[in-house]
């Protein structure tokens, strides 16, 4: 294959993906802008710093993405690890129906 109709296949792949019905899942894209200023907004809960790792915490979508959820500061909060788990096994059954 030429890198012309290489080329052309990716492209052609990357419309068809952007055409077709999504649901967002633990590979979706997120927005790392918006969690730079969820982050500013509400420092991390154990290290109190608005930046870097929060150890034993993740930023989770309140309402999910699947789910219609926005990809903004206000639908984020900070969740336990463990919490977070227990969270996204439920939101995968429901997300999948």
């Amino acid at each position: 294959m030429s890198k012309a109709a290489a080329w052309w296949a990716v492209v052609a792949a990357f419309v068809l993906a952007l055409s077709s019905p999504m649901v967002a899942d633990a590979r979706t894209v997120r927005s790392s802008s918006a969690k730079a200023e969820f982050k500013r907004q509400h420092p991390c809960q154990r290290t109190g710093q608005p930046r870097g790792a929060c150890p034993g915490y993740i930023i989770d979508h309140v309402i999910p993405l699947c789910a219609g959820g926005p990809d903004t500061p206000a639908n984020m909060q900070w969740q336990t690890a463990q919490d977070a788990k227990a969270k996204d096994r439920e939101e995968r059954r429901q997300c999948l129906k």
